[in-house]
């Protein structure tokens, strides 16, 4: 990642092969109607606590790239639905990759989540904190030492992809994964990889991160505010491939959700032990046929693999995307509420279409009422505190369906088992 134009390119063309196919699945275009509620700040009773931990708080880790700080900031403090409550729309903006280079579109989007009180996730690829000249400290499984499809960074930029994620937490957003080498394909790719082989990566992910000051040389900056051993939580695989690997590694390390597969818009389930908050089928407006709901998507099915497609198209791709994306959240959000979940990455592919896509998304949808923009982890947070057998009945609602009679009624507390007739016993002789 030494200039933008490198990162683009490496990344379009690992990408290529393990989306392309996803991009292409079919299936019906949902409808939705055209009226919204009147924009609100979010379900009432829902708190967030804004001060950060005390000065005295710090703890530096290791060799102080990283520093225990006390409890994030800016965290919501979920509440158990209420017998018969209609639940909160959740929609969740995510982030594969994520640095900063000189597009500079992680710290704009780090604004746009102030703007409209969305808290995202940030997958960052742990090669970014890596710089060029140490690029042997990297053992990829299955390929030589060094090797890595999307590159290494170079000093300024590693510093710039820190500071971007100090204040992303500092601002309640979460810090996930997107691994390291970025390897797609069937001969190659992390699909082939083993339970070790993943654990092997994600070891050194967070050495990437627990040691960005001793390999980069940058001994004086401020270090990231959370422990990574704690903080990493989830992960989005490359390309969406070696899940099932992937997905009993990351259980038996601690994880609490994967967001690597393919899922229509319902509630979630729990795999291995990790909520499965896989990217969703979403409408692509004016088209025959759903796809998934990530930037990367869309351009495949709009131009194909280049990312400089027909200029006097941008504007219309960017439409169709956004569009796409607000008739799922209106599906759900007059349906059944199952959370939105959405992926992107910092690129300026086909003139930057995407970004704007993305954007007006935001603005669009998380100002609507009972609508919280959260991350990963805030909605495993949401989904830990409820009952289980509240999530089991949701999931019986269907793509866009709403609860039969009301959510008064689909939710409302079921009355209590008749108890067992009791039996008197002979008196004995």
């Amino acid at each position: 990642m030494t200039t933008a134009g490198r990162r683009t390119t490496a990344r379009t063309r690992t990408l290529a092969v393990g989306a392309l196919a996803a991009a292409l699945i079919t299936g019906l275009a949902g409808c939705s109607d055209s009226g919204g509620p009147a924009p609100s700040r979010g379900a009432p009773g829902v708190k967030k606590g804004q001060a950060a931990a005390p000065q005295n708080a710090v703890r530096l880790i290791g060799d102080g790239s990283t520093a225990f700080t006390g409890a994030q900031p800016n965290q919501p403090v979920w509440q158990k639905l209420k017998p018969g409550e209609q639940p909160p729309q959740f929609v969740v903006f995510s982030w594969d990759g994520a640095g900063e280079d000189s597009q500079k579109l992680f710290s704009h989007f780090r604004k746009v989540g102030q703007k409209y009180d969305a808290t995202m996730t940030y997958f960052l690829s742990g090669v970014y904190l890596l710089p060029e000249d140490k690029r042997e400290l990297y053992n990829p499984p299955q390929h030589a030492a060094g090797r890595s499809d999307i590159g290494f960074n170079d000093v300024q930029g590693i510093r710039d992809t820190v500071r971007e994620l100090r204040g992303a937490w500092q601002e309640g957003n979460e810090v996930g994964t997107h691994f390291n080498g970025h390897f797609c394909g069937p001969e190659s790719g992390v699909g082939n990889w083993s339970v070790e082989d993943w654990k092997s990566e994600i070891s050194q992910a967070k050495s990437f991160v627990k040691n960005w000051k001793t390999n980069a040389g940058l001994t004086t900056e401020e270090p990231l505010p959370f422990d990574y051993d704690k903080e990493l939580v989830g992960a989005r695989t490359p390309c969406l491939e070696g899940r099932e690997n992937f997905v009993q590694a990351a259980s038996q390390l601690g994880f609490r959700y994967d967001t690597s597969g393919v899922n229509d818009q319902i509630w979630p389930k729990k795999d291995h032990g990790l909520w499965d908050l896989s990217l969703q089928l979403v409408p692509v407006p004016g088209r025959a046929f759903q796809t998934l709901s990530m930037d990367y998507n869309f351009m495949v099915n709009q131009s194909g693999s280049t990312t400089k497609g027909d200029p006097s198209k941008h504007q219309y791709w960017g439409n169709q995307m956004r569009d796409g994306l607000v008739q799922a959240f209106e599906r759900s959000y007059r349906g059944n509420r199952a959370p939105l979940i959405i992926g992107n990455h910092f690129e300026s592919w086909n003139g930057g279409t995407y970004m704007r896509a993305v954007e007006e998304t935001i603005a669009t949808v998380c100002v609507q009422r009972d609508v919280k923009c959260v991350s990963f982890r805030q909605l495993a947070d949401w989904l830990d505190a409820q009952d289980p057998a509240v999530i089991e009945k949701m999931r019986t609602l269907k793509v866009g369906e709403a609860p039969p009679g009301g959510w008064a009624a689909f939710l409302a507390p079921q009355p209590a088992p008749p108890a067992a007739p009791q039996v008197k016993q002979a008196e004995g002789h």
